[in-house]
């Protein structure tokens, strides 16, 4: 018979609560140093003892300043101004022209996507414009025939062939494959194709030569990001042999407004002094967060140099494996703190900037049973198939039974597949030369 009775009873449970600002230790940890120069100054903003110093790339600019800095450079000449394709386009029609169907072609540019490609309807344009279709058709072909060549393209095939056309007779060969034979010699059929032309493989090899030469993208050069410059968050530095980590000058870091906050708490506004002593706490712990975040980065980044010495020894040298567990095991911590304090973070050394991400790699076994790194064995993949006969290259399979023979490398036909696809290197099939 069931127990119906009811009853009290207590039960203790350990449990770790995410609070606002554990939560907000853990972000804190994430951000590189450019994100914690954000975070600070939005932080700034609502606590007045909150002062930020910055320095280098960081150092805090009025809007006024900085839409100066656009408009002139150091030395008060114009900068640089970035020419847009419509303006690049427009540039080479006559006045004529512009004076008549100005309206139309800044229309048809319009459609034109990043890399060049026309992706609107010249039906709707023609009704959108109050013209004949035949008109939006013929405005377009005349957006074609500009520079870049091959701008204004429907898709990749007539990319092709508006640059070939303006080779000349020295393409039609290549013309006839890519306007009549196009999936055929892109799916590499080039036996069936040879036969159907009657023509050798040497002369299909020419044409993919030729093809190659040609830009797939040529709307790409007006829509370039400026370079991003890689600024690291920490510096690495050999001092009498040995290597010293330390965060980079351009890390924020965060000062007490003392002048403030004497001036207020020595008032008689009691609820400015109530605000200012929770801005104070707030301060405390941000101050106390910044240093054990400072402190865990230098703390993990001198682990992987420690752990790398062979890269570190020889400026840009062989990786060893390494994972995240283990860094975390040697300094006594969680994975997921290792984890966090490399994400988007950049080690300055004498011999370049790298993502700390970029030191763990997984490893393969070696000869005498030794590990290596995938980096490397990826390196010795690549100088395989760069120095393999083109005419007969090397199948996956060939290059595990090498690496095997002369480096004592045991891997499998698949991970020799995974490593090259991963290395952006075609089939031995699809580089082969004829």
């Amino acid at each position: 018979m069931m127990n119906m009775n009811a009853s009290l009873s207590q039960q203790m449970q350990l449990r770790l609560s995410m609070t606002q600002e554990l939560s907000q230790a853990i972000a804190l940890l994430q951000y590189n140093s450019q994100e914690l120069s954000r975070f600070l100054e939005a932080k700034a903003l609502e606590n007045p003892l909150l002062e930020v110093e910055t320095s280098g790339q960081f150092k805090t600019r009025t809007r006024k300043k900085a839409a100066k800095e656009a408009e002139f450079d150091i030395n008060g000449i114009a900068s640089e101004t970035r020419t847009t394709l419509e303006d690049h386009l427009l540039a080479q029609l006559s006045p004529n022209e512009l004076k008549n169907s100005l309206k139309i072609f800044r229309l048809l540019i319009g459609y034109i996507d990043e890399n060049g490609y026309f992706r609107g309807d010249t039906n709707e344009i023609a009704v959108i414009a109050k013209i004949d279709t035949d008109e939006a058709e013929g405005a377009l072909r005349k957006i074609q025939q500009l520079d870049p060549a091959g701008i204004g393209a429907r898709d990749l095939q007539e990319c092709l062939l508006l640059q070939l056309m303006r080779l000349g007779e020295k393409a039609d060969l290549a013309q006839k494959i890519v306007s009549g034979y196009f999936t055929s010699f892109a799916e590499k059929k080039w036996k069936l194709l040879a036969r159907e032309l009657k023509i050798s493989l040497q002369d299909i090899q020419e044409v993919h030569d030729l093809l190659q030469k040609l830009n797939p993208r040529p709307g790409a050069v007006f829509h370039q990001d400026k370079a991003a410059y890689l600024i690291p968050d920490v510096l690495a530095e050999q001092f009498n042999g040995t290597w010293h980590v330390q965060l980079y000058s351009t890390v924020p870091s965060i000062d007490f407004n003392d002048e403030m906050y004497q001036a207020i708490t020595h008032s008689d506004d009691e609820q400015a002094i109530r605000f200012l002593r929770e801005k104070y706490q707030d301060y405390q712990w941000l101050a106390r967060s910044i240093k054990q975040r400072n402190e865990t980065i230098i703390k993990v980044a001198s682990k992987i140099v420690e752990k790398q010495p062979l890269f570190f020894a020889w400026g840009k040298g062989q990786l060893v494996p390494l994972t995240m567990k283990e860094i975390a095991e040697s300094l006594d911590i969680h994975e997921s703190t290792v984890s966090r304090t490399v994400r988007d973070k950049y080690i300055g050394t004498p011999f370049g900037t790298f993502e700390l991400k970029s030191f763990f790699t997984s490893g393969v076994m070696g000869g005498d049973d030794q590990p290596t790194s995938s980096s490397y064995v990826k390196k010795i993949i690549s100088a395989i198939i760069e120095g393999e006969d083109k005419k007969r290259p090397v199948s996956d399979q060939e290059v595990a039974g090498m690496l095997k023979e002369q480096e004592g490398i045991s891997i499998s036909r698949r991970t020799v597949a995974k490593y090259r696809e991963q290395l952006g290197i075609f089939s031995s099939s699809k580089r082969r030369r004829f």
